[in-house]
Formats: structure tokens, C-alpha cells, sequence
């Protein structure tokens, strides 16, 4: 694959993206493309793929351009890659592409599902069934199933739990010994002794380093440090100087589970027997991808069918007047845009109260500063990063400062800076007195952020673990 004198720009921006960029990767290179989120990694991985400008009309002009003869690709969301309504009609599809015998499909489909950690009873499972997780391993299993010479991973495990991520990159190193992989991601642990090579991009998207993993991380650590790239070791240093005092609750109670169920068609999905929280409570959900996480959320929203007693500040929450008290930041951001551009999304629940132009225009202009958005405030929220999209939804739902925060992985796809400012917020926030109930496979945020822990297992909630914190957080990792 080569690159030369690249030069991009999206309708309506007055600036291009990147500017005469230069880059090769030789057969069988394992290459990691870091860099702040925004800065046009994923638009990159499109025009290597040749997605960009042939599926998708982008303006670019490029001096030569050369592509690989087979490729995978493993969208940032799982979503936009599935052609079939079902799991297993999803491998199959590519399996009969490939001209594989019909009598061979199904035990190759099991072998496949298996190989990504997909454990299910009936592969016949329609994909919509499945938690976000869920999806991200069967798109890299279709994946696999092309036995492509060139796979671009675009953040293939953002939204899976800790033990199926550290799975999931042994796969990938076992499959692809002999491939060609071009990477995008945030959560390094378990990247870092794959690759090779490392090509390191500023937030205008330029090259600042393209080397070998230790010489660049060593070479350029500050800079990395100074643009909020995450690097190994960047969780230590931010609570080693970070003296966040433990903030007790309050003895009011802000929700009550007593036989709570939430339902999807006739068939309970979650379980809660009996469950509260007080006010100020900062709760992390944590469970293996498909244990019912997002589901618990959805039925506090009551966007599924409940039973059960639920209540919210004292009362009873079915009736929707109770969930004035909440906001929710859904797991796929595009699902709650409702505006045409990036202020006017943040500005929209402001609106519904009739404030003045100029309260309003203050109160956005701030927020869009703090979450890094105000040099988009014209762009619709479409046309954003997954990282920018997530701090928009993030925005849209908080400025407004709401008593009960629901959150379903607000970090992922996030860069170190703006995963410890969008944390500093929440805490600033529960400091005020706002609950916190997030879904989170961070198990840095559940140990050093949260009261309590809960765990769900099968789509019901096994623990209710008290955190038990040090005066400060700092040292604690120690």
C-alpha cells in the first residue's frame, strides 16, 4: 500500500484534512495509526481501503495511490458493515461469496464464532438482538471468514469487556501472522506487542513520527502526553496527580429495584430483586458483553416493558412524568441526534425551556469549549468522529445538569484527554448532587471512580460491591 501527496477535505470545511500526505506499509507490517481523536485516522484507513472516494463522495486529490489486492475492514461501528438480518446468514453471506460448499457452512460458522469468543445456542439470532459487544466480535469474525491479505481494524474491541479484548487480540495475532493489519485504537495494553510500527498523527492530521512501537512511545512521549493520545501508563499518572476527594452521598434515596424485570417481547432480559441507590451515588455497571447492561438502562428509561416496583426521588417511575429527574447517553450516539448542527444539538433542550439567546448562546459556547467541540459547532453531528459524536451526546445530555445521569460506555473511542475531562465532569456533577449510573468496561472507572460496583450475569444483577476508597486517589495505584 502506498500514499503519495494526499490532499482531503469534507463539504463545507474551509481547510483540508490532510495536506500532502506521504506514507507506505510493506506486506506483512502490523501498523498502529495513533493520534487525538478527530484527527482523521479513520478517514485514513477509508482512503487505504478505497472506500474513500469510491463508496463514499469525499473530495481528495492524490498524486498515486496504490491498494491492496484482498482486505477486511472492521468499521468503528459494527452497524454499518452487516448486510444480513441474522448471525449466521452474516458469515454465510460472505462464506458464499467464496464459493464455499453449503454442506461446509455451518460447521465453518461455528468454527468462526467460536475463534471471536461468540459463544451462542442458536446461531440463527437476529443481529439486532445483540449487545454492542456482541456485534464488534462477529463483524471481526466475518471478517476472518474472507481470509483477506490486508485487514484495517478501525477500534475493533471500543465496546468489549476487558477479558474478551485481551481474546480478541490473541485472535487477531494468531489469524494474521502472515497478513497485512493497519490499526486504529485507543486502548493499547493489549495492541502494543502486536504491532511493529507506529505512525503518529497530530490533531491537524500530520505525521509527527512514523517508527518502531517503543522507539516512537519512547522519542515522543511528551508530545503524546500534550495532544491526550493515551500511552501505557497515562491511567497512573492521572490519578497520581489527581487529588479527587471521595464524596460521601446522601442519605435520600434517588431509585428503588423491588422485583424489577425488563422485558423484550414476552422474555425478561434483566432482573433486579431488590436495589437502591441514594442520591449523589456514582454506580458502575460492569458484566461481560451480552450480560443485560444496556438492557437495565433501556428499562430504567422505560423503553422497554418493566414490572415491578420502580421508583425515582419517591415515586413510582413508570409514569413518565417521574423521568423528567433523568437523561440518558445511549451506547450509539447517532441514536439521540435530533439537530442539524453540532451547537444547535447542545443548544436544543435549552431551547424547550425559552431561555434568552444570550443565556443560552453562553451556556453552549461553554460547554462546546469543554468538550473540545467549538471548532465544529457549523459541522452537523454526522459527519463527526465516533469520538466527537460520543463527547456531543455526552454535552446535548448534561447541560442541563440532570439529578440522575444514565450513561452506556461514554468513554469509548475516547483519547486520554477526553476521557479524564469527560470524568472530570461527571465528578464535578456528582459533586452537585447528580447520580452517576454508568455502564462501563473501564475497570479503572469502576474502582476509582465509583461507590458502588454492580455485576450482571445473565441478565441479572449478582453484586452490589461498595468501593472502599483512600482518603484521596492519589498513589493508589501503587
Amino acid at each position: 500500500m502506498k500514499i503519495e501527496n494526499l490532499r482531503l477535505t469534507f463539504s463545507g470545511d474551509k481547510t483540508l484534512l490532510f495536506k500532502d500526505l506521504s506514507l507506505s506499509i510493506e506486506k506483512g507490517e502490523k501498523v498502529l495509526l495513533l493520534g487525538p481523536s478527530g484527527c482523521g485516522k479513520s478517514t485514513l484507513l477509508n482512503v487505504m481501503a478505497g472506500l474513500i472516494p469510491h463508496s463514499y463522495e469525499v473530495p481528495m486529490k492524490v498524486s498515486s495511490i496504490t491498494y491492496p489486492s484482498s482486505y477486511g475492514y472492521v468499521f468503528q461501528d459494527p452497524d454499518a458493515q452487516f448486510c444480513m438480518p441474522y448471525v449466521d446468514e452474516e458469515i454465510a453471506f460472505v462464506l458464499e461469496n467464496l464459493n464455499v460448499p453449503r454442506e461446509h457452512m455451518e460447521g465453518r460458522i461455528q468454527e468462526l464464532l467460536e475463534v471471536v469468543g461468540l459463544q451462542m445456542i442458536d446461531p440463527h439470532t437476529k443481529i439486532s438482538r445483540l449487545s454492542g459487544g456482541m456485534k464488534q466480535r462477529l463483524a471481526i469474525a466475518a471478517v476472518l471468514a474472507l481470509d483477506p491479505d490486508t485487514l484495517f481494524l478501525d477500534e475493533p474491541t471500543a465496546l468489549v469487556d476487558e477479558v474478551g479484548t485481551k481474546d480478541i487480540w490473541e485472535t487477531i495475532k494468531r489469524s494474521c501472522h502472515d497478513k497485512t493489519v493497519v490499526i486504529i485504537e485507543h486502548k493499547l495494553d493489549h495492541v502494543i506487542e502486536l504491532v511493529d510500527r507506529i505512525i503518529l498523527f497530530n490533531r491537524d492530521g500530520e505525521i509527527l513520527a512514523d517508527g518502531p512501537t517503543e522507539e516512537v512511545l519512547k522519542s515522543y512521549k511528551e508530545i503524546i502526553k500534550e495532544d491526550g493520545v493515551w500511552y501505557p501508563g497515562a491511567w497512573d499518572e492521572y490519578l497520581d496527580s489527581t487529588p479527587y476527594l471521595h464524596r460521601d452521598a446522601s442519605d435520600e434515596r434517588a431509585l428503588e429495584l423491588h422485583g424489577f424485570k425488563g422485558f423484550i417481547g414476552k422474555e425478561a432480559k434483566i432482573r433486579v430483586n431488590n436495589a437502591s441507590i441514594n442520591k449523589g451515588e456514582w454506580i458502575s455497571i460492569v458484566g461481560r458483553n451480552g450480560a443485560g447492561k444496556s438492557t437495565l438502562l433501556h428499562a430504567l428509561m422505560q423503553l422497554i416493558k418493566t414490572s415491578g416496583k420502580y421508583e425515582l426521588f419517591g415515586k413510582q417511575a413508570t409514569k413518565q412524568k417521574a423521568l423528567d429527574h433523568c437523561t440518558f447517553v445511549f451506547q450509539n450516539p447517532e441514536f439521540q441526534f435530533v439537530a442539524n448542527t453540532v451547537y444547535e444539538e447542545v443548544a436544543f433542550s435549552l431551547r424547550q425551556k425559552k431561555l434568552s439567546v444570550d443565556m443560552v448562546d453562553g451556556r453552549v459556547n461553554e460547554v462546546l469549549k469543554r468538550f473540545r467541540l467549538d471548532h465544529l459547532e457549523h459541522k452537523h453531528p454526522y459527519q463527526l468522529s465516533m469520538g466527537q459524536k460520543r463527547r456531543l451526546s455526552v454535552a446535548a445530555s448534561t447541560i442541563q445538569r440532570p439529578e440522575f445521569i444514565l450513561l452506556d460506555e461514554p468513554t469509548f473511542g475516547q483519547d486520554a484527554a477526553n476521557t479524564f475531562q469527560l470524568l472530570n465532569m461527571m465528578k464535578e456533577l456528582q459533586d452537585e448532587g447528580s447520580t452517576i449510573f454508568m455502564v462501563t468496561h473501564d475497570g479503572n472507572i469502576a474502582r476509582f471512580f465509583s461507590n458502588r460496583i454492580w455485576t450482571i450475569e445473565e441478565g441479572v444483577l449478582v453484586k452490589d460491591e461498595v468501593v472502599q476508597f483512600p482518603s484521596v486517589l492519589k498513589g493508589v495505584m501503587q
